[in-house]
């Protein structure tokens, strides 16, 4: 049996589901639907993050992600007011461990100005009246608009917003293989006008059934925090170290959660397959074969440092390390108040096989018959809103 939609869409993250809103608010007679190989939406990357909204400081000016980072930290701040859903407008403090920081504290101001975002410089007596327990060397940036949510209740409400505008869920349908203009799915055909791949962890094996990602490869990194059990407003806001802009890691933080708890991480461990959350389940041996070869090459010929990165990352697997990194950043930081870790996630990072480089910005490819999403990691879930509305554009552009 074959079922027809005009727009089929691979994946129910919240990439996804913004894309076949979006889709639906620009076509209202057209036929939008969703297939999800679980049985609801935003079980991967969508529901794990660390519920963290960025302000987009980070990310240089040219990039997809300095478009849509302010944008979309408004936009979901918006959203989450206007759904009575939690936020917490805590803000976040990047400090400097050195004075050998400074310099990028200083580029990182010149791209907020540049991108539009509202930052501050401050010094450090006045980064501890935002923050008393902060460690900071002279100075540190304070970024009022970084905020946090509750990522699975953001997906929920947006599936259900998405189902009230007509768009159609398949929850428990896995997309299996492409035949001309038909997927196969585990739960039937469809006939679709056109395809749209949000499909995170397995974008990039769906995307080559399609004449697509001919050199891009997904590279799972594996994402852990320790949970305080500390009181609620313990901290009273993020704080961040001042990141390797190299590197699409931001370095272990503290976060604030929606509730006003304390976390700290995220890890940042190559997995061993694509859904490795946790034991062996997702366990796959094709995975397995394939990012051993990945991560043995790039271990000697990667041009991002994958040795001394790989290296650092797994240290932190020690929660005592894990804690010690932390506490550079605040005063008062103990291991015994940090022993349970949290749900893992994985980052579905696209690497780039022809230079060995990670991606660090979004990356798009499609036709006149399908779009593909490849890259859409950190901070893919503060970008979502006006993020759909450029996949979109795109769509548009090809197909009409």
């Amino acid at each position: 049996m074959t079922s027809t939609t005009d727009f089929l869409v691979i994946g129910g993250g919240i990439i996804g589901v913004a894309v076949a809103r979006e889709l639906r608010r620009r076509h209202p007679a057209a036929a939008v639907t969703v297939l999800e190989k679980e049985p609801a939406c935003g079980r991967h990357a969508s529901g794990r993050n660390s519920g963290v909204l960025h302000a987009g400081f980070y990310y240089t000016s040219d990039s997809l992600k300095a478009r849509f980072t302010r944008d979309g930290n408004a936009a979901l701040r918006d959203y989450c007011r206007a759904k009575g859903l939690p936020l917490n407008q805590c803000g976040k403090l990047v400090v400097a461990r050195t004075a050998a920081d400074h310099p990028q504290m200083d580029e990182l101001l010149r791209r907020g100005a540049v991108n539009g975002v509202t930052l501050e410089s401050v010094s450090e007596a006045e980064a501890r009246k935002i923050e008393p327990r902060v460690q900071t060397c002279e100075r540190a940036i304070w970024s009022p608009n970084t905020a946090t949510a509750d990522p699975a209740a953001v997906i929920s409400a947006m599936r259900e917003d998405a189902e009230r505008e007509g768009v159609t869920f398949a929850l428990g349908t896995a997309f299996r293989r492409c035949r001309g203009n038909e997927a196969e799915t585990s739960q039937g055909r469809w006939s679709a006008g056109y395809v749209v791949n949000c499909a995170g962890l397995h974008a990039d094996r769906i995307a080559r059934q399609f004449g697509f990602a001919e050199h891009y490869t997904i590279l799972p990194f594996k994402g852990l925090y320790l949970y305080s059990d500390e009181p609620a407003g313990t901290l009273r806001t993020n704080i961040y170290p001042v990141p390797d802009l190299r590197n699409p890691f931001l370095g272990v933080h503290f976060t604030v959660t929606v509730d006003g708890r304390t976390k700290i991480g995220p890890t940042a461990i190559p997995a061993f397959w694509r859904e490795q959350y946790a034991g062996l389940a997702g366990f796959s041996l094709r995975d397995v074969a394939e990012i051993a070869r990945l991560q043995f090459g790039l271990l000697f010929s990667a041009g991002f440092e994958f040795r001394r990165l790989a290296w650092e990352e797994l240290a932190k697997y020690d929660r005592g390390h894990l804690v010690a990194l932390a506490g550079r950043l605040a005063e008062g930081i103990r291991p015994e108040h940090y022993r349970r870790w949290g749900r893992s996630g994985i980052r579905a990072q696209v690497l780039d096989t022809r230079t060995r480089k990670l991606e660090m910005d979004f990356v798009l490819e499609g036709d006149d018959r399908s779009m593909h999403v490849l890259n859409a990691v950190s901070p893919g879930w503060t970008c979502s809103i006006p993020f759909a509305s450029y996949v979109v554009d795109e769509i548009e552009r090809w197909r009409f």
